[in-house]
């Protein structure tokens, strides 16, 4: 039987524990699930639900098949544990594997595990995991990354994503299957994460010529958004315009348009009953199928699908 250990912490997000160990417990006849603490006994997550960890996190002794590092809110006070972090770091050698989900990935950065390495997490904290730790190569659009035996998930639900396909290469795609189909989760979720992030998320230049282009540019996405057109409106050259935007903004303004565009398509996919063809129009893209290649290159998922999954209730009444 593989033993799996799911390491808790005052302050966890109650999801990241509990998925992982969902998937896993339901196949108790391959697995042995444990989840430990920092200390042994009740331990409150971030929503006030309470776990108990069987035993402390430093009490864990004998064979190991796989660690999990749950992340949520509680995870800079467990970062500024050096016995906590040292005790990721002992424990991790003697595992098949290890990983993270969420902010967990926070925790193996800082117990050196994710140097040289992809991984991810959170989308919202991406950005972070990156400046905190250049060694590590941050890819914020996926689920899960795997690096060897180091695995890493995006945030909450995707412990699930991870788990399952640990599942799968453990004991075979049906056994994956079975429990994703009891659970009412994809196998394989389809498109990554930045299908459910804000995409202009922390792209404002501080600039105010700049900063008001980009507040048109929301209030406009039918108009001509050419480069030449933008500069113009921030009364820049084309070549001051396009470099200073994109040692502000982070990205070139014909990039800056196409997420806008797609930021303003899955507002209209989401919130109205608009037609594809009608919200590409509104949006700038032209046709539905320029959104539609659009929205794969940027969310991996089609706009048909986004809608389908993300349309409130009442639009779907």
């Amino acid at each position: 039987m593989r033993r799996v250990v799911i390491v808790a912490f005052p302050g966890v997000q109650s999801l990241d524990v509990a998925g992982p160990a969902e998937v896993f417990g339901a196949a108790a006849d391959e697995y042995g699930v444990e989840i430990v603490a920092p200390t042994a006994g009740v331990v409150t997550a971030g929503s006030g639900l309470t776990l108990w960890a069987g035993k402390a996190f430093a009490d864990v002794r004998g064979p190991l098949d796989t660690l999990v590092i749950a992340g949520g809110e509680g995870t800079p006070a467990v970062m500024a544990d050096e016995a906590f972090v040292e005790g990721v770091r002992r424990l991790a050698p003697r595992c098949r594997r290890v990983a993270s989900v969420c902010s967990g990935a926070f925790v193996l950065a800082a117990a050196g595990l994710l140097d040289g390495r992809q991984a991810t997490t959170h989308w919202s904290v991406c950005d972070a995991l990156d400046s905190m730790y250049p060694s590590v190569a941050v890819d914020s659009d996926r689920i899960f990354v795997r690096d060897g035996n180091v695995w890493t998930s995006a945030g909450v639900t995707a412990g699930i994503d991870l788990a399952l396909a640990m599942v799968e290469e453990d004991v075979g795609r049906d056994v994956a299957l079975a429990i994703a189909r009891r659970l009412v989760v994809f196998l394989k979720r389809p498109g990554g994460q930045s299908q459910f992030s804000a995409q202009l998320a922390g792209q404002l230049a501080e600039r105010q010529p700049l900063g008001e282009v980009q507040a048109w540019i929301a209030d406009h996405l039918d108009d001509d958004l050419s480069v030449e057109n933008l500069a113009q409106r921030a009364a820049m050259s084309i070549r001051n315009f396009s470099r200073t935007f994109r040692r502000e903004v982070g990205v070139t303004p014909a990039r800056f348009v196409e997420r806008a565009r797609v930021e303003g398509a899955r507002r209209l996919l989401e919130e109205s009953a608009a037609s594809i063809d009608e919200i590409a129009r509104r949006c700038g893209f032209g046709t539905a199928e320029t959104m539609r290649r659009t929205f794969l290159r940027a969310l991996h998922v089609t706009p048909t699908d986004y809608r389908r999954r993300f349309r409130t209730e009442e639009e779907t009444a």
